[in-house]
């Protein structure tokens, strides 16, 4: 899998990234991910840790997510478009690590068109196409308007100072998008680990983890930073219908992490709420409202409900870019609409009669009142979220 290997104090790195498309070796800049090159001694091991996305000589790598946990494919796209169609179809998804692809694909366009060496006028009008594309790939997750907002702004302001300065800042921009992501994961955990109790049974829904980020995870991430604390946790997954990432994605990621984990339909929560086996639900988020609404997977509304109606606290974890202050509440959420034979079929095999309609989007909104706490990379907030959210995007990081 896409993960940098550890033996003893030397890094080795997967084939793909070692080598071009026919194999030959080829030189990496790694300070891209502040990993090091093979042979290169450090103090310390890290980790396995999944690599969701990658930036590579070749272009930008991605884990196929919907082969898991069958398969582990890895696709190289060396052109904007490929990335944007990999996150309209669902190879990469997980709000924050679609912003993530959403800055490599800007990066790769622009580096692309520089090699054509176009008029600045010409690169002008190629990069508002590119932020168009990418804008039409997932109207929910507020993540990929913050990663278009956040590469227009870099370009506005190295412009005056040409292409090779346009294309070189869209690149660095990029690594620090990825970078910041897994640093803010890693102190969400810390900030929300406190939380979880020892011995707790967490209900999560959906994929919150390393597949869904540039690493790390969110909602997952404060599970592992509760293990990591010395906490013996336990997780029940919703299979999370209809793309099954809880079944596929989050039992692979927690399977690989060794945290015990059991698979559930998403109709079996409440029965497991009702006889005691869970003590708190953690969910991630694609997009919260000023008043704390939160968009998430289809379902988590529902999980919300039969949480506050047995007592259970229900938590939120995203990062500050996961936050819409310029939405008043959920009813301002675009929902993403998707094809309906997700629904209709599972992995090309239908099971519903033929012509029967269905429905499928692909996002609830759980109100704020259901919401006993979110969690950031700069803090817990609780309650009054109004107040508190404008607040905790004005503090410095953790």
């Amino acid at each position: 899998m896409a993960r940098f290997k550890c033996i003893g104090a030397i890094y080795c790195a997967p084939f793909y990234l070692l080598h071009d498309r026919r194999g030959r070796r080829r030189s990496h800049d790694w300070n891209f991910y502040g990993a090091h090159p093979v042979g290169s001694k450090v103090n310390l091991c890290v980790e396995f840790m999944i690599r969701t996305i990658e930036w590579t000589d070749a272009g930008v790598v991605m884990l196929d997510q919907k082969r898991l946990p069958a398969e582990e494919i890895y696709h190289t796209y060396d052109d904007y478009e490929g990335v944007a169609e990999a996150i309209r179809s669902m190879i990469i998804r997980g709000a924050p690590a679609i912003g993530v692809a959403a800055a490599m694909g800007l990066a790769l366009g622009v580096k692309n068109a520089a090699d054509k060496s176009p008029s600045i006028e010409e690169l002008d009008r190629e990069f508002e196409t590119m932020c168009s594309v990418m804008a039409a790939t997932r109207p929910t997750a507020v993540n990929l308007f913050w990663a278009i907002d956040r590469m227009k702004a870099v370009y506005a302001r190295v412009r005056p100072h040409g292409i090779e300065a346009i294309r070189n800042a869209l690149i660095d921009e990029a690594a620090a998008a990825y970078r910041e992501d897994i640093e803010a994961n890693r102190a969400m955990g810390r900030a929300g680990q406190a939380l979880i109790p020892d011995g707790a049974r967490v209900l999560t829904h959906c994929n919150a983890g390393a597949l869904a980020t540039a690493g790390y995870g969110t909602a997952l991430g404060v599970i592992r930073a509760a293990v990591e604390a010395g906490k013996k946790i336990s997780v029940f997954a919703d299979e999370t219908r209809p793309w099954l990432q809880g079944a596929r994605l989050t039992a692979w990621e927690l399977a690989h992490d060794g945290i015990p984990v059991t698979v559930i339909t998403d109709n079996m929560a409440g029965h497991f709420m009702k006889k005691g086996e869970i003590d708190c639900v953690i969910v991630g988020a694609d997009r919260i409202a000023a008043n704390g609404d939160v968009a998430n997977k289809i379902g988590t509304y529902s999980v919300a409900v039969l949480a506050k109606e047995n007592g259970i606290p229900f938590y939120v974890a995203a990062p500050v870019s996961t936050l819409d202050l310029s939405i008043p509440d959920g009813s301002h959420i675009p929902i993403e609409e998707r094809n309906p034979d997700e629904v209709r079929m599972i992995q090309g095999v239908a099971i519903t009669p033929q012509g029967i309609p269905a429905a499928n989007p692909a996002f609830d909104v759980t109100p704020a009142r259901y919401v006993g706490a979110i969690i950031t990379e700069r803090g817990v907030v609780h309650a009054l979220y109004e107040e508190s959210l404008r607040t905790i995007t004005q503090m410095e990081k953790l």
